[in-house]
């Protein structure tokens, strides 16, 4: 083992560590204060022995004393070289009487994240003058390294309930004195906004549907809608399946309610015209960005959203095409993994996420077509992670009676709400111009 006088020129604090280690030995009730802390914050070997010794006959509910401490560093170590009854004299000698353990564990960790940071910046540079592979896989790597070490910094500890019912009770004065507002983002459709009482922070939000009833363009409604309501805030949508021309046709179509049939031909009139050139002004005042990587993955997004100076939400169409960061034999383990990385996006984020997803068919014969939640398609982790499920359904549609039934501007559309982890479900109607790809509330309120 190499010496602990040995130190590289590397950020650290020498002092810090001693006094650290010092003060648990101590006091072992200080341990609790490092409880964030890991051996390879340190950057001492010597050091990272010994705080690993601490740790296991902490864990084995031991004692902490001269003693027992020497021998753990003995099996730690796995080796006599380390006077380890010396070193541990010296650095309780650092240990000042009134201690900042709080702030020697704030040093450790800062110095920690800098030294991670270096090191990932050398690998980023080797991998860069190898030149080996794409120049776009190297800039990934090298986002990836980076943001690597940034998450491990977003950790919370327990914090006691009083201090969490202060911030409820501030916000509950809040709200009442401001009737108009909501804790989550509003969908701009009045009977959802009421079930949900708007998307809140961390929300995975799931519209599932069978293929063509119209998830992609609920979803797209839904980002034009909360575009307009918060301009000032980014909506990020992944496209997996369809080009960012044929997201843009349909929202053109929405926004300005000319057919889709002849935006796509721009066969426009002088009045349609108009409506196109205002439509398209309208749409460039959001905050919408679009991207169309069809083999996207989840380190992927998460590298582009955090490149939006303030992504408000994310939309993800859809979850069958996403791969999985490892792959699994089993697609439904992949799924489960890919639902449970959307989660922790959207809290770590502090944003909802869309994603939708489709169904599986009803068996023949079924007397009850109206999809459940058990027909959320490869897995039932998307049912245990999502925080709000919702099903499409168009009763013509599913029939196979679209053609002959009442004309597309006319259909009626169910938004059956199977999942609400805040609150009610039930049923929210709408009518469905599909022509236009455009949802339009039926305000009869949700049954």
């Amino acid at each position: 083992m190499a010496e602990f006088e040995n130190i590289k020129q590397m950020p650290h604090s020498l002092v810090a560590e001693q006094a650290l280690l010092g003060a648990i030995i101590i006091d072992q009730e200080n341990l609790l204060k490092a409880e964030t802390l890991k051996p390879e914050h340190f950057y001492i070997d010597s050091h990272k022995i010994i705080f690993a010794a601490i740790r296991n006959l902490f864990s084995k509910s031991r004692s902490i004393d001269l003693v027992t401490l020497i021998e753990a560093v003995k099996e730690e170590s796995g080796t006599t070289e380390f006077d380890a009854a010396k070193y541990i004299k010296i650095i309780c000698d650092v240990a000042a009487e009134n201690t900042n353990v709080s702030e020697y564990v704030r040093i450790i960790e800062e110095k920690a994240t800098l030294r991670e940071l270096i090191n990932a910046a050398r690998d980023i540079s080797e991998t860069a003058f190898s030149e080996k592979g794409e120049v776009h896989s190297i800039v990934d790597y090298a986002e990836q390294a980076v943001f690597a070490v940034a998450d491990k910094r977003y950790r919370t500890g327990l914090t006691h309930i009083s201090e969490t019912l202060k911030e409820n009770y501030a916000y509950y004065q809040y709200i009442a004195s401001h009737p108009g507002e909501d804790m989550g983002l509003r969908t701009g459709y009045n009977d959802l906004d009421d079930v949900f009482i708007g998307l809140g922070e961390g929300d995975l939000v799931l519209i599932g549907a069978r293929p063509g009833v119209g998830k992609t363009t609920f979803a797209l409604n839904i980002a034009l809608s909360m575009g307009k309501i918060y301009p000032k805030k980014d909506i990020a949508i992944f496209s997996l399946e369809m080009s960012k021309q044929q997201l843009v046709h349909r929202l053109i179509s929405c926004e300005a309610l000319i057919d889709n049939y002849v935006v796509r031909k721009a066969s426009f009139n002088d009045e349609q015209w108009g409506d196109v050139a205002l439509a398209c002004s309208n749409l460039s005042a959001t905050g919408i960005y679009l991207d169309d990587t069809s083999d996207i993955s989840m380190t992927e997004i998460k590298s582009k959203i955090r490149r939006l100076k303030n992504c408000g939400m994310v939309i993800i169409d859809y979850l069958q095409l996403m791969q999985a960061e490892t792959h699994k034999d089993n697609r439904v383990l992949e799924v489960a993994d890919i639902t449970r990385s959307l989660k922790l996006l959207a809290k770590e984020m502090k944003i909802p996420v869309l994603i939708c997803s489709q169904l599986s068919r009803p068996p023949k014969g079924a007397k009850e077509r109206r999809p459940v939640l058990s027909d959320l398609r490869d897995s039932g982790a998307i049912e245990q992670d999502a925080d709000i499920v919702m099903m499409l359904y168009r009763e013509d549609y599913d029939t196979g009676e679209e053609k002959n039934s009442v004309p597309s501007d006319q259909q009626i559309i169910e938004c059956i709400i199977g999942k609400n982890r805040h609150g009610q479900t039930g049923t929210v109607k709408f009518a469905w111009h599909g022509h236009y790809f455009k949802f339009v509330p039926i305000e009869t309120k949700y049954v």
